[in-house]
Protein backbone atom coordinates (compact mmCIF):
# COMPACT_ATOMS: atom_id res chain seq x y z
CA UNK A 1 0.00 0.00 0.00
CA UNK A 2 0.89 3.20 -0.55
CA UNK A 3 3.63 4.51 2.15
CA UNK A 4 3.23 1.14 3.67
CA UNK A 5 0.01 2.14 5.56
CA UNK A 6 -2.85 -0.08 4.74
CA UNK A 7 -5.60 1.74 7.66
CA UNK A 8 -5.33 5.05 5.86
CA UNK A 9 -8.48 7.43 5.00
CA UNK A 10 -8.03 7.15 0.84
CA UNK A 11 -7.82 3.28 1.92
CA UNK A 12 -11.06 2.92 3.91
CA UNK A 13 -12.66 5.00 1.03
CA UNK A 14 -11.44 2.77 -1.53
CA UNK A 15 -12.80 -0.07 0.21
CA UNK A 16 -15.86 1.32 0.67
CA UNK A 17 -16.26 1.91 -2.78
CA UNK A 18 -15.48 -1.12 -4.23
CA UNK A 19 -18.52 -2.65 -2.20
CA UNK A 20 -21.10 0.16 -3.34
CA UNK A 21 -20.10 -0.49 -7.04
CA UNK A 22 -20.08 -4.29 -6.15
CA UNK A 23 -23.33 -3.77 -5.14
CA UNK A 24 -24.66 -1.59 -7.85
CA UNK A 25 -23.33 -4.00 -10.67
CA UNK A 26 -25.00 -6.93 -8.51
CA UNK A 27 -28.60 -5.14 -8.10
CA UNK A 28 -28.55 -4.16 -11.78
CA UNK A 29 -27.26 -7.67 -12.92
CA UNK A 30 -30.22 -9.21 -11.09
CA UNK A 31 -32.88 -6.84 -11.41
CA UNK A 32 -32.60 -5.79 -14.96
CA UNK A 33 -29.38 -7.61 -17.02
CA UNK A 34 -30.23 -11.31 -16.33
CA UNK A 35 -34.29 -11.10 -16.20
CA UNK A 36 -33.97 -9.17 -19.98
CA UNK A 37 -31.33 -11.86 -20.95
CA UNK A 38 -28.49 -9.33 -22.02
CA UNK A 39 -24.89 -10.07 -22.43
CA UNK A 40 -22.33 -7.99 -20.70
CA UNK A 41 -18.83 -7.09 -21.87
CA UNK A 42 -16.04 -8.31 -20.53
CA UNK A 43 -14.83 -11.19 -18.65
CA UNK A 44 -18.48 -11.19 -17.29
CA UNK A 45 -19.87 -11.96 -20.86
CA UNK A 46 -17.80 -14.68 -21.51
CA UNK A 47 -18.33 -16.13 -18.35
CA UNK A 48 -22.20 -16.01 -19.09
CA UNK A 49 -22.06 -17.02 -22.98
CA UNK A 50 -20.08 -19.86 -21.72
CA UNK A 51 -22.99 -20.60 -19.55
CA UNK A 52 -25.36 -20.24 -22.61
CA UNK A 53 -22.89 -22.20 -24.96
CA UNK A 54 -22.96 -25.12 -22.25
CA UNK A 55 -26.63 -25.14 -21.63
CA UNK A 56 -26.86 -25.85 -25.51
CA UNK A 57 -24.80 -28.84 -24.68
CA UNK A 58 -26.77 -29.58 -21.54
CA UNK A 59 -23.48 -28.92 -19.70
CA UNK A 60 -23.71 -26.60 -16.35
CA UNK A 61 -21.46 -24.47 -16.78
CA UNK A 62 -21.45 -21.85 -13.54
CA UNK A 63 -20.95 -18.37 -14.48
CA UNK A 64 -19.26 -17.66 -11.16
CA UNK A 65 -16.61 -20.72 -11.79
CA UNK A 66 -15.35 -18.88 -15.03
CA UNK A 67 -15.60 -15.31 -13.89
CA UNK A 68 -12.90 -16.48 -10.99
CA UNK A 69 -10.93 -18.29 -13.34
CA UNK A 70 -10.51 -15.73 -15.89
CA UNK A 71 -9.66 -12.81 -13.22
CA UNK A 72 -7.27 -14.41 -11.10
CA UNK A 73 -4.69 -15.13 -13.61
CA UNK A 74 -4.90 -11.53 -15.12
CA UNK A 75 -4.73 -10.17 -11.36
CA UNK A 76 -1.30 -12.32 -10.91
CA UNK A 77 0.09 -10.18 -14.08
CA UNK A 78 -1.19 -7.16 -13.22
CA UNK A 79 0.65 -7.27 -9.63
CA UNK A 80 3.97 -7.23 -11.47
CA UNK A 81 2.93 -4.61 -13.74
CA UNK A 82 0.16 -2.34 -12.08
CA UNK A 83 0.16 -2.31 -8.35
CA UNK A 84 -0.66 -4.37 -5.45
CA UNK A 85 -3.24 -2.02 -4.36
CA UNK A 86 -4.90 -1.79 -7.53
CA UNK A 87 -5.20 -5.58 -8.01
CA UNK A 88 -6.36 -6.01 -4.16
CA UNK A 89 -9.14 -3.50 -4.75
CA UNK A 90 -10.24 -4.73 -7.81
CA UNK A 91 -10.35 -8.55 -6.29
CA UNK A 92 -12.80 -7.36 -3.46
CA UNK A 93 -14.77 -5.62 -5.92
CA UNK A 94 -14.93 -8.96 -7.71
CA UNK A 95 -15.39 -11.35 -4.66
CA UNK A 96 -18.20 -8.97 -3.52
CA UNK A 97 -19.70 -8.81 -6.83
CA UNK A 98 -20.11 -12.59 -7.09
CA UNK A 99 -21.22 -12.98 -3.49
CA UNK A 100 -23.83 -10.21 -3.80
CA UNK A 101 -25.07 -11.69 -7.05
CA UNK A 102 -25.33 -14.91 -5.34
CA UNK A 103 -27.33 -13.57 -2.30
CA UNK A 104 -29.36 -11.01 -4.17
CA UNK A 105 -33.13 -11.80 -5.57
CA UNK A 106 -33.56 -12.13 -9.19
CA UNK A 107 -36.94 -10.04 -9.73
CA UNK A 108 -38.27 -7.88 -13.30
CA UNK A 109 -38.63 -4.22 -12.85
CA UNK A 110 -39.92 -3.05 -16.53
CA UNK A 111 -41.61 -5.32 -18.79
CA UNK A 112 -41.20 -3.30 -21.39
CA UNK A 113 -37.38 -4.64 -22.88
CA UNK A 114 -35.73 -1.38 -23.76
CA UNK A 115 -35.91 0.09 -20.30
CA UNK A 116 -34.24 -2.94 -18.56
CA UNK A 117 -31.25 -2.40 -21.34
CA UNK A 118 -30.60 1.52 -20.84
CA UNK A 119 -31.25 1.36 -17.59
CA UNK A 120 -29.55 -1.68 -17.17
CA UNK A 121 -26.60 0.10 -19.28
CA UNK A 122 -26.73 2.96 -16.80
CA UNK A 123 -26.52 1.36 -13.54
CA UNK A 124 -23.67 -1.10 -14.84
CA UNK A 125 -21.69 1.46 -16.15
CA UNK A 126 -21.90 3.60 -12.86
CA UNK A 127 -20.84 0.41 -11.06
CA UNK A 128 -17.94 0.16 -13.11
CA UNK A 129 -16.79 3.74 -13.09
CA UNK A 130 -17.18 4.00 -9.31
CA UNK A 131 -14.39 1.56 -8.99
CA UNK A 132 -12.10 2.93 -11.35
CA UNK A 133 -12.28 6.37 -10.18
CA UNK A 134 -11.71 4.77 -6.63
CA UNK A 135 -8.36 3.04 -7.85
CA UNK A 136 -9.65 -0.53 -8.27
CA UNK A 137 -11.48 -1.86 -10.94
CA UNK A 138 -14.16 -5.03 -11.73
CA UNK A 139 -11.58 -7.13 -13.29
CA UNK A 140 -11.41 -8.72 -16.63
CA UNK A 141 -10.61 -6.03 -19.10
CA UNK A 142 -10.50 -3.28 -17.00
CA UNK A 143 -7.20 -4.61 -16.16
CA UNK A 144 -6.61 -5.38 -19.61
CA UNK A 145 -7.31 -1.73 -20.50
CA UNK A 146 -6.01 0.01 -17.12
CA UNK A 147 -2.46 -1.50 -17.88
CA UNK A 148 -2.14 -0.78 -21.36
CA UNK A 149 -3.67 2.93 -20.04
CA UNK A 150 -1.60 3.25 -17.51
CA UNK A 151 1.42 2.49 -19.98
CA UNK A 152 1.03 4.69 -23.16
CA UNK A 153 -1.79 7.16 -21.28
CA UNK A 154 -4.31 6.40 -24.06
CA UNK A 155 -7.74 4.69 -23.10
CA UNK A 156 -9.05 2.24 -25.16
CA UNK A 157 -12.89 1.71 -24.28
CA UNK A 158 -13.65 1.66 -27.48
CA UNK A 159 -11.36 -1.30 -28.72
CA UNK A 160 -13.06 -3.27 -25.67
CA UNK A 161 -16.23 -2.39 -26.85
CA UNK A 162 -15.53 -3.71 -30.57
CA UNK A 163 -14.31 -7.06 -28.54
CA UNK A 164 -17.71 -7.18 -26.67
CA UNK A 165 -18.98 -6.81 -30.07
CA UNK A 166 -17.22 -9.88 -31.08
CA UNK A 167 -19.16 -11.79 -27.81
CA UNK A 168 -22.21 -10.89 -29.17
CA UNK A 169 -22.10 -12.04 -32.59
CA UNK A 170 -21.30 -15.69 -30.88
CA UNK A 171 -23.94 -14.67 -28.47
CA UNK A 172 -26.35 -14.03 -30.93
CA UNK A 173 -25.67 -16.92 -32.79
CA UNK A 174 -26.34 -19.46 -29.74
CA UNK A 175 -29.05 -17.12 -28.11
CA UNK A 176 -30.79 -15.25 -30.99
CA UNK A 177 -30.19 -11.88 -32.42
CA UNK A 178 -32.81 -10.06 -30.85
CA UNK A 179 -31.06 -10.21 -27.53
CA UNK A 180 -28.24 -9.54 -28.95
CA UNK A 181 -29.27 -6.25 -30.37
CA UNK A 182 -30.65 -5.24 -27.25
CA UNK A 183 -27.14 -6.42 -25.21
CA UNK A 184 -25.17 -4.09 -27.76
CA UNK A 185 -27.03 -1.21 -26.99
CA UNK A 186 -26.72 -1.97 -23.15
CA UNK A 187 -22.69 -2.41 -23.96
CA UNK A 188 -23.02 1.18 -26.02
CA UNK A 189 -24.52 2.59 -22.58
CA UNK A 190 -22.48 1.16 -20.20
CA UNK A 191 -19.23 2.34 -21.94
CA UNK A 192 -19.94 5.53 -22.93
CA UNK A 193 -20.73 5.74 -19.16
CA UNK A 194 -17.07 5.19 -18.52
CA UNK A 195 -15.70 7.33 -21.09
CA UNK A 196 -17.84 10.32 -19.59
CA UNK A 197 -16.96 9.64 -16.23
CA UNK A 198 -14.06 7.85 -15.84
CA UNK A 199 -11.12 10.78 -16.29
CA UNK A 200 -7.82 9.82 -14.73
CA UNK A 201 -6.19 9.74 -18.19
CA UNK A 202 -7.65 12.84 -19.45
CA UNK A 203 -5.58 15.57 -18.97
CA UNK A 204 -5.35 19.31 -18.40
CA UNK A 205 -3.24 22.39 -18.68
CA UNK A 206 -3.04 24.39 -15.86
CA UNK A 207 -2.13 28.08 -16.62
CA UNK A 208 -0.87 29.46 -13.50
CA UNK A 209 -0.64 33.62 -12.72
CA UNK A 210 0.76 34.21 -9.70
CA UNK A 211 3.28 36.96 -7.85
CA UNK A 212 4.35 34.28 -5.93
CA UNK A 213 6.30 31.85 -8.34
CA UNK A 214 8.53 30.25 -5.17
CA UNK A 215 6.22 29.11 -3.02
CA UNK A 216 3.70 28.02 -5.48
CA UNK A 217 6.37 26.01 -7.39
CA UNK A 218 7.56 24.31 -4.55
CA UNK A 219 4.17 23.22 -3.22
CA UNK A 220 3.47 21.85 -6.84
CA UNK A 221 6.34 19.57 -6.80
CA UNK A 222 6.65 18.15 -3.56
CA UNK A 223 2.80 17.32 -4.09
CA UNK A 224 3.10 16.13 -7.49
CA UNK A 225 5.13 13.81 -9.99
CA UNK A 226 4.61 16.39 -12.95
CA UNK A 227 7.25 19.31 -14.22
CA UNK A 228 5.83 23.05 -14.23
CA UNK A 229 7.49 25.70 -16.10
CA UNK A 230 7.82 28.75 -15.11
CA UNK A 231 7.67 32.53 -17.43
CA UNK A 232 8.36 35.91 -16.29
CA UNK A 233 5.76 38.61 -17.40
CA UNK A 234 4.41 41.94 -16.79
CA UNK A 235 0.29 42.67 -15.77
CA UNK A 236 -0.70 44.55 -18.75
CA UNK A 237 -3.20 46.76 -15.68
CA UNK A 238 -1.00 46.79 -12.70
CA UNK A 239 2.41 46.83 -14.87
CA UNK A 240 3.59 44.83 -11.81
CA UNK A 241 5.81 41.77 -12.31
CA UNK A 242 3.33 38.29 -12.70
CA UNK A 243 5.11 34.83 -12.97
CA UNK A 244 3.17 32.59 -15.34
CA UNK A 245 3.27 28.47 -14.50
CA UNK A 246 1.92 25.88 -17.10
CA UNK A 247 2.15 22.15 -15.87
CA UNK A 248 0.13 19.63 -17.41
CA UNK A 249 -1.47 17.04 -15.22
CA UNK A 250 -4.15 14.64 -15.08
CA UNK A 251 -7.84 15.69 -14.55
CA UNK A 252 -7.66 13.10 -11.56
CA UNK A 253 -5.43 15.31 -10.20
CA UNK A 254 -6.99 18.96 -11.34
CA UNK A 255 -8.91 19.67 -7.98
CA UNK A 256 -5.81 18.63 -5.85
CA UNK A 257 -3.76 20.52 -7.61
CA UNK A 258 -5.91 23.72 -7.33
CA UNK A 259 -6.30 22.96 -3.61
CA UNK A 260 -2.52 22.86 -3.49
CA UNK A 261 -2.18 25.89 -5.68
CA UNK A 262 -4.89 28.27 -4.02
CA UNK A 263 -3.06 27.63 -0.74
CA UNK A 264 0.39 28.58 -1.21
CA UNK A 265 -1.39 31.44 -3.05
CA UNK A 266 -4.86 32.23 -2.13
CA UNK A 267 -4.40 35.13 -4.81
CA UNK A 268 -3.28 32.93 -8.07
CA UNK A 269 -5.33 32.74 -11.04
CA UNK A 270 -5.69 29.62 -12.70
CA UNK A 271 -7.07 28.86 -15.57
CA UNK A 272 -7.67 25.00 -17.13
CA UNK A 273 -7.34 24.07 -20.00
CA UNK A 274 -8.02 20.71 -21.53
CA UNK A 275 -5.36 18.73 -23.25
CA UNK A 276 -6.57 16.80 -27.09
CA UNK A 277 -3.43 15.33 -27.09
CA UNK A 278 0.15 15.21 -25.10
CA UNK A 279 3.29 14.32 -27.71
CA UNK A 280 6.39 13.28 -24.87
CA UNK A 281 6.82 11.82 -21.55
CA UNK A 282 3.70 12.26 -18.59
CA UNK A 283 4.34 10.62 -15.42
CA UNK A 284 1.00 8.96 -14.85
CA UNK A 285 -0.75 9.51 -11.12
CA UNK A 286 0.15 6.23 -9.44
CA UNK A 287 -2.84 3.65 -8.70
Amino acid sequence: MTENRIFTRRNALSLGAMILSSLIMACGNNLLIEEANLLPGGFMGISRLTHVIGGVFHVNIPVIVVYLSLNIPVALFCIRHISKRFVLLSLIQILMLSLFMHLFPHYRIFDQEILNVIFGGVIWGAGTTIALQSGGSTGGTDFIALYVSSKTGNEIWTQVFFFNCLQLAIFGAVAGWGQAGYSIIFQFISTRMINTFHNRYKRVVLQIFTKNKGPVTEAYLRRFEHGITVLDGTGGYTGEKTSILIAVTSSYETSEAIEVIRKADPNAIINVVKSEKLVGNFKQPRL
